[in-house]
Order: structure tokens, then sequence, then C-alpha cells
């Protein structure tokens, strides 16, 4: 068996060998990167440390060196601190009051969005100068696909982001830490190994081994809540979840389980998606002929919500508001919403969230020429916590994403519910 080669690269000149070094051959310094995937991998997830309090010690150098919290006054929370300050214990969100108790000394200055909004801007046209492929998170935090940037900037990606690191912190004044991997979810794993002013690398092939031994809540989408739930279901390490069976993972989480059993073995199928622009994923249709009749509204909103659905899904998003369009044969345009209490991409969760908001327009003398079902609030699938709250979406989740398998294996009409046989059987009988 080959023994893969190693290369370091020195995150200060940028150089970049062959072989494990521990001061770079050209400029002599000891921040070095080495990896045997070094070369090959191009997912990054991108975190400022410490953002907003970076900022404001970059603006005044006086606070160089003490606790920094940023936030409100003594009822408020802290947005967020500097490193000195977490040393204390202090973290976000904590009550202000707690935070100063923990850490008297601390410097407290209230927030400046308009500020960081301009240094995020910043931030953000050294990144879209580095790909096309930006996709930010938070102000302070982005995922980028650098793949095919290589013939553009003539060095492979690890060194494209080194260079994005160093010119961040000469040119804005504020560090930065950086994950790379093969996947969205490895390189945010690989961002939070080596902080701050860090870069970390995660190939696929070591991911298992990296993973196994750690606490559950490690794995990033798993929450305090959701981690005492399989704490008490006996799981407290990532191998656990390694080891069991998907289908027992499914039986007992929903979809959840598939989404833990992917994260587990370091999967993420998710793309880095560029579309800030894109608010919605939805369908519609306009009827050959004027539909008044409330079952054959809900039949053809039925139809939308699986194409709506589909489309979400192969997106890799979920939507966390239901809206209904309707045009009546006068061309008078109708939307209404429904807010969701957790995201979904299922067809089904789609359907029920519409139906109402169609049997309150339906009512069998109005008719219409146009609907259509849409999602808003996008964010990226992940585990859906409205799973292990209410079991009957498990079980329809599950349901589902069997039959898309199938449809997937076998073609669209694989798999027929009885609305959809009903609706063949109409379109049979009109033509």
């Amino acid at each position: 068996m080959n023994t893969p080669v190693m290369y370091a690269l020195c995150r200060d000149c940028l150089h970049l060998q062959a072989g494990a070094a521990i001061a770079c051959s050209s400029c002599g310094r000891g921040r070095i990167l080495s990896h045997p995937a070094l070369t090959r991998l191009s997912i990054a997830h991108m975190d400022c440390d410490a953002f907003f309090a970076a900022v404001e010690k970059r603006d005044d150098p006086s606070l160089r060196d003490k606790p920094v919290i940023v936030g409100g006054g003594q009822r408020g929370v802290v947005s967020t601190c500097c490193y000195i300050a977490r040393l204390y214990g202090v973290r976000s969100a904590m009550p202000m009051f707690t935070a100063l108790k923990l850490c008297p000394d601390a410097v407290v200055i209230g927030s400046n969005f308009a500020k960081y909004r301009e240094a995020a801007a910043m931030i953000r046209e050294k990144m879209d100068a580095l790909t096309p492929l930006v996709q930010p998170v938070s102000i302070d935090e982005a995922y980028m696909d650098l793949s095919g940037t290589e013939t553009v900037h003539h060095a492979p990606p690890a060194v494209s982001l080194a260079r994005l690191a160093r010119d961040i912190e000469r040119d804005i004044g504020i560090t930065v830490s950086i994950g790379l991997s093969s996947n969205k979810f490895l390189a945010k794993t690989a961002s939070e190994l080596d902080k701050p002013r860090g870069f970390a690398v995660i190939a696929p092939e070591e991911a298992e081994a990296l993973l196994g031994p750690k606490p559950i809540d490690f794995l990033h989408g798993v929450g305090p809540k959701f981690a005492e739930k399989l704490a008490r279901d006996g799981f407290d390490t990532v191998k656990d979840i390694q080891d069991t069976e998907l289908k027992a993972l499914i039986g007992r989480y929903g979809e959840t389980g598939m989404w833990l059993k992917q994260r587990a073995h370091g999967l993420d199928t998710r793309p880095v998606r560029n579309d800030e622009e894109r608010k919605s994923v939805s369908s519609e249709t306009t009827f050959r002929t004027d539909i008044s009749d409330p079952g054959a509204l809900e039949d053809q909103l039925w139809q939308l919500c699986v194409k709506t659905a589909d489309r979400a899904k192969a997106a890799g998003v979920v939507g966390v508001v239901v809206t209904l369009k309707l045009k009546t044969s006068n061309f008078r345009a109708l939307t209404r919403r429904v807010s969701l209490g957790e995201p979904t991409q299922l067809a089904q969760e789609i359907f029920r969230a519409g139906r109402p908001l169609l049997a309150r327009e339906a009512n069998g003398r109005e008719r219409f020429r146009l609907i259509g079902i849409g999602l808003t609030g996008l964010d990226d699938h992940r585990a859906d916590t409205v799973d292990l709250l209410d079991p009957s979406i498990a079980k329809r989740a599950a349901a589902e994403r069997a039959s898309d398998a199938a449809r997937a294996k076998f073609g669209k009409d694989a798999v027929v519910t009885g609305r959809a046989a009903r609706i063949a059987k109409a379109r049979e009988n009109e033509s």
C-alpha cells in the first residue's frame, strides 16, 4: 500500500512543499499546515474569530490585551466576547450580569452593527474574488467551494485560502479560522478544531476515526436538548451512532436518524449554494379551464406540493413558511401564508399547511385559473427536531423518503397514492 505524500504549507509566505516540515524551507517561519490531502480538497468553511470584539479591538488598540464583551447593559446578553474573556467562562448569549460576575474586569462595549456590516462587506468582497460559490451563514461565517479555481489562481484551494486569511488580517485587521475538507459538514467541523487564527484539514477517509471518540454534541446540528435525548437512549459518543444500524436509527428518530447516521460517518451531500437572491422554492400551474370544485383544487394542490418538495430536496433546503398562490377567473391574485413550527421539505407537511389556506378560499362558487404553492424562509436541510417531538411526523417523513427512493429507482409512477390514482383516473375520463 502506497503511503500518501505529505504536503506542507507555510501560512505566512504561502510556500507549498512536498514532505512534512517543522519550519518553512522558504522563509524559515513555523506556521506550517501539513496534511496529505492538502492539495486535493476544495470545500471550505471560514469563521471570523470573535468578530464583533475583534473589530472593536482593531479600532481601539488599547483593548488588545483586555477581556472585551460586546453586548447590552446589565439586563442584556453577551453578543460576543474576545478569547481572553472566554478564558473566564464568558460565552455568547450569556446574561450580562452572569458574564460580569465571571469576568468583573471586562470592558463592555455596546454593539455597533453598522461598523460590523462594513467589515463583513469587505471580507465578502475578498471571498467573492476567490470563488463565485460563496454561501454566507451569518455576518461572520461562510462556506466556499473552490473547485476549479486552481487554474484561475494558479494554486490549490488550500494556498488560496491561506492567502485569503493573510489578506483579511492585513487589510481588515481581524483574524479568521478556516476548515478545509470534501463537504460542508466536515469543513465546518475542521474550522472548529483550530481557533483562533487557525487552519485545519479533514480528509473524508479520516472522518470516521476522528469523529468516533467525540461526544455526541460534537456533531454540528446536535443541540443540547437533542444531545440529552440521545444520551438517555444510550448514545454518548459519535461511535455509538456509527455502530448502530440505519434502520434502527430511522425507526427511533425518523428522518433525523438518517441525518445522524450520515453525519456520524462524515457524509454530507449539500452543495455550497450562491443563491442569496433565491428566496423561495415553488411550483404553480395554470388550468386549461377554470376550476371551482374544492376537491379538484385540492388534487391540483397536492401535485404541486410534491413538485415543490422535490425541488426543495434537490436543492438541499427546507422552508419555514408555506405560501399559497391563487388567481381567479377574472385575474384577481390571492396570496395566503402560514408559518410552520419547524422547517420542512416534505410534500405531506407542505400540503397539511396549504390545505386549510385553500379551504378558506375555495368555496365552490369562485372559479380559479391558477394555483401555486411555495416554501420561503429557506435554510439548509439538517436534523428536523420536530421528528423527535411528534412521532407521527417521523412516520410520515420515513414513508415519504421511502417513496422518494422508489420513484428515483423505478420511475415517478412507482408509488401511487390514493389521491394520485384518483387524479390519473380523472385524466383518463377527460381524454
